[in-house]
């Protein structure tokens, strides 16, 4: 199989694992820099992933505070081959908060609805909640040992396979110069 057959089952492999998930592993940063690791259900609407997020929990906030999110997705622990390999994928998004009222708000919420059922009546009406809208940047997919991928470009379009420095062996110390003038 040539690599470009090769990245496209790759490409194909990353778009689908999402949808396996309900819900997805939120890393966000308060305005001064703290992270917060937290997770929310989601669901995927044009190329993006959101979420309906409370007043009360502080990835709201921080999401507010600097638009800026780290979305994972990962293989259950159950269901992985070695727990070192375990397959994911992580993005870094570009985060917008959907304003209730708007049409766009409502399809969202409507897809929301389809996909949690009667519970989303009980928080859809309620106002200390706020959509957000994750538009991914970059990424990287782990499908196992050896098979990292970086992703890039317009819908994360642009894969490159990531082994192009390998591993190293605890003796093989790398030579770098950390300064012109300092001879290596």
């Amino acid at each position: 199989m040539s690599e470009d057959a090769d990245l496209l089952n790759v490409r194909e492999a990353c778009r689908a694992f999402p949808s396996r998930f309900q819900s997805l592993y939120l890393g966000t940063v308060d305005a001064h820099g703290q992270p917060q690791a937290s997770h929310a259900p989601y669901v995927a609407h044009e190329g993006r992933y959101c979420v309906y997020l409370s007043d009360l929990a502080r990835h709201t906030a921080n999401l507010r505070a600097t638009a800026r999110a780290s979305v994972l997705f990962i293989e259950s622990e159950e269901q992985a081959r070695h727990l070192f390999a375990r397959e994911r994928l992580t993005l870094a998004c570009q985060a917008a908060e959907c304003l209730r009222g708007t049409p766009r708000f409502e399809a969202v919420m409507d897809v929301f609805d389809r996909r949690f059922g009667t519970f989303m009546q009980v928080i859809r009406p309620l106002q200390d909640f706020r959509l957000f809208e994750l538009q991914p940047l970059s990424g990287a997919y782990v499908a196992g040992f050896a098979r990292a991928y970086s992703l890039d470009g317009t819908d994360l379009d642009l894969i490159r396979h990531r082994n192009e420095q390998g591993h190293r062996a605890p003796d093989a110390v790398p030579q770098r110069r950390v300064n012109a003038s300092v001879p290596p």
